[in-house]
This record gives structure tokens, sequence and C-alpha cells, in this order.
């Protein structure tokens, strides 16, 4: 079995990212990869029934993730974000011209997955999540994740290996010891990333955890585990079950991470009819969104001293600054406050940066500024929005002190890899 694709190429900021579609159906799926896709299908014929059945009644998108592969290269100090690596699945979307896609998340994908289908649900028609997690490493409160302690010596055992095919005992356990198997998981493991890469991008899996944003997806969601997946403990299937509302939770026997083997045809066509006959709009207006709230400190005092005329100029020059940078990091305002403003981000990492920006823009003012973070569920209503993530921003912005930006755990959580530098300030 084999295709004949083209690779073509999307923009995605100041990155080419690689793409292919195969089959044309009415329904458009993008297989989001974990961090390697090869584009190499000589290279990848293990995982070639798979992407057949998908193009028997779909078109399916596949990348390469920046930074692999064939997209564009990215230094190993700057892999990608999550957020960065939602922009890439929007801009596969754009350049294809596909306004509504089943999302598939695999494996180390599966987070970018849920971030993207809280964040778009307008271009999401369905999540289909297979074999992956919300939090890989374990903690006291999610026992299922891999052992800290187990993390680092993985990392080097990975890397160690890598590029000789010696990873498909943990993705393909049956076909361990087929030396031609073997041989093409090299090709694949070589074309889709270097040792240092992938040791990279492991320490950016272990960091992520995006358990606080499952109650904010609201598309239908298909949830497919193996009973004893050899790369996610079944747990991890169940967890992000239980926790996604209306979620379908589906388990096969096996230990094969992807879709290999006699029950391929059953587990495809579990899919075809989730996504087939699950294609309603999203109710309501709810996203997954970062909210900011800034404030003057001390505006009462400062109006006071220079009168009422240099004040309403100040702010005026406060809010003409404040403008440009949640333009310049694609937020929307949706409320003044008086001595501040509230706005949404589609990106936690954008959202930071803009309220250091604004924090140091009117810092040259002679003015003050605290701001507060957090990405949860949103509602729209008109030009305003609504919902628990506003009040809980809110909250946090008043928590923090002068030329504080103040942010939640969650958001914390969603922006590992960024290299955004965080002190704990305790529970609240």
């Amino acid at each position: 079995m084999s295709f004949d694709v083209e690779v073509k190429y999307a923009q995605s900021g100041d990155i080419h990212i690689a793409y292919a579609t195969i089959g044309d159906g009415p329904v458009d799926m993008v297989l989001v990869p974990a961090g390697i896709n090869a584009l190499n299908f000589e290279a990848q014929p293990l995982v070639w029934g798979m992407f057949a059945h998908m193009a028997s009644f779909s078109r399916v998108i596949l990348y390469a993730p920046r930074g692999g592969g064939l997209s564009d290269p990215v230094p190993l100090d700057a892999l990608p974000t999550m957020e960065v690596r939602t922009d890439d699945i929007r801009a596969v979307l754009d350049a294809i011209g596909s306004e509504r896609a089943v999302i598939i998340g695999q494996g180390h994908g599966g987070p970018t997955s849920l971030f993207f289908a809280g964040t778009y649900p307008d271009r999401v028609a369905s999540l289909v999540l297979i074999s992956t997690y919300a939090r890989w490493q374990r903690a006291t409160d999610y026992p299922v994740g891999m052992p800290e302690a187990a993390t680092a010596g993985f990392q080097q055992l990975v890397a160690g290996i890598w590029g000789s095919g010696g990873t498909i005992s943990g993705f393909f356990p049956r076909l361990a010891e087929d030396p031609d198997a073997r041989r093409k998981w090299a090709m694949a493991e070589r074309t889709g990333a270097s040792p240092a890469q992938i040791e990279g991008l492991m320490a950016m899996w272990t960091e992520t955890d995006v358990r606080d944003i499952l109650p904010s997806i609201r598309v239908p969601t298909l949830v497919i585990h193996r009973v004893d997946d050899f790369q996610f403990r079944v747990g991890h299937g169940r967890f992000l079950a239980e926790h996604i509302t209306g979620a379908k939770y589906i388990e096969y026997p096996g230990s094969d991470h992807f879709w290999v083997g006699d029950d391929l045809e059953e587990l495809a066509g579990e899919v075809e009819e989730f996504v087939t006959g699950k294609r309603s709009a999203v109710a309501g207006d709810r996203v997954l969104s970062t909210v900011m709230f800034t404030d003057i400190v001390g505006s009462t005092a400062k109006a006071s001293e220079i009168g009422d005329n240099a004040w309403r100029e100040l702010l005026d020059r406060h809010d003409e600054a404040v403008r440009r940078q949640i333009d310049r990091y694609r937020g929307s305002a949706f409320k003044q406050t008086g001595d501040g403003v509230a706005a949404t981000f589609d990106g936690p990492a954008r959202a930071i940066t803009c309220a250091c920006g604004i924090r140091d823009a009117v810092r040259g003012l002679g003015l003050d500024v605290r701001a507060g973070l957090h990405t949860g569920e949103i509602e729209r209503r008109g030009d305003d929005v609504s919902g628990v993530g506003v009040h809980i921003a809110a909250r946090v912005a008043a928590l923090a002190g002068p030329g504080q930006v103040l942010v939640s755990s969650t958001v914390k959580d969603l922006v590992v890899g960024s290299g955004i530098q965080f002190e704990d300030r305790g529970m609240h």
C-alpha cells in the first residue's frame, strides 16, 4: 500500500509548516502528531492502514510540527510551546481552506489537541483522543502518571537509542522483534527528529499539564485507549473521559500504541461512526481563553495630585499604550474598567507578554499597573464576555501588587517550554 501525496507548506508566523492531504471526502480530519511527523510514507508503512481507512470517508490532513521533519527547523532552546503548536494547526487549516475539522490527538499530540479544541471550538467538528493524556508525569493527585524519579532516565534512554528503531518496542510491542519493521521505524525516527530534539520535546511533555482545561471542552469527544498501552497507562484515558463533559469512552485490549493488527478496522470504524454521526454545531458560544485584567495602582492619589485635566490626558496616553500592546499580541479588549482594561487572548504566553509590555510601557508615563491572568472557559455575549474564568482572572488581579503580573497555576502549566519564569506566590 502506498500514497501519491504532494507535500505543501503553510505559513505560520515566520515558519513554514509542511503538510499533506490524503483523500477527498466531505469531512476534514487533522492528525495532530506528538512532536514529530516525517511526512515520509516510505518510512511510516506501519501506520498506513489508519491513514487509508480515514481517507476512505474524509480528507486526512497530516503535518510536520515546526522543528522536525520537512518543516522549518527551530533552535533546540526554542522548541515550540503548546500555544505555538495551536497556531500551526490553524495555519494549516487556513492554507487548505478548511473552516471546521475533526481533530485527532494521539499520544503526546493529545494536550495540544485539547487546547486547540477548547480555544477554537468553532473550528472543531469533533475531537478524537487516542491513547493520550492530560498530564504525563505523576503527581500526588494524579497517580497514573510516570514517576518523577524515572523521568530523567527515560529521556536519556530514548535519546540514546533514537534513530536505531529501538523505540518500536514502546509503540508496536508485537513488532519489536521484526527486523524489517524495526528498520522502517528507524527511518521514521531519523527523518522525524534528531536525538537532541526528541530529548528536548520529552522534557517539555513531562511538564505539560492540561487537566484544568478539560471542563472547557464542549465539542463532541471520543476517547479511545488500549487496556495495556505500553506508552501511556489506561488510567490516562479514563481520567480524560471522566473529566470531559459528555465524552464517549471505549477501551480495547492490546498493548500497541498505534492502530495496527487485527483490530485496526474495528478501531477505525468506531472513529468513522463517531465522526459521521456527530456533526452538530457547538452548543452556545463558550471558548477556552486567557483573560487579563489590568489596573492602575494609586490612581485616586495621582489624579488628586495633578488635577482633572492633566489626569484625563494621562489616562488617554495610558489607554493608547494599552491598546497598542493588546493589538500587538492578538488580544481583544472587552471592557474598560475605569483605570484599567479587561481583555482576552487565544494563547496564555501572548497574554503574559502583553501584560508585561503594558506594565513597562505605562511605567514611562509615571504610572504603575498590576495585572492578573487566568485561562478558563468564558462565554461570549456580543462584545462582552462572562463566566467563571473571567471572575477568577479578576480575583487574581486583585491580589497583584504594583508592577506585578500575577497568573493562576493553570496559566503557568500551559506555557511550559516558553521560557517565561515564575515565582510561587502561594495558595489563595
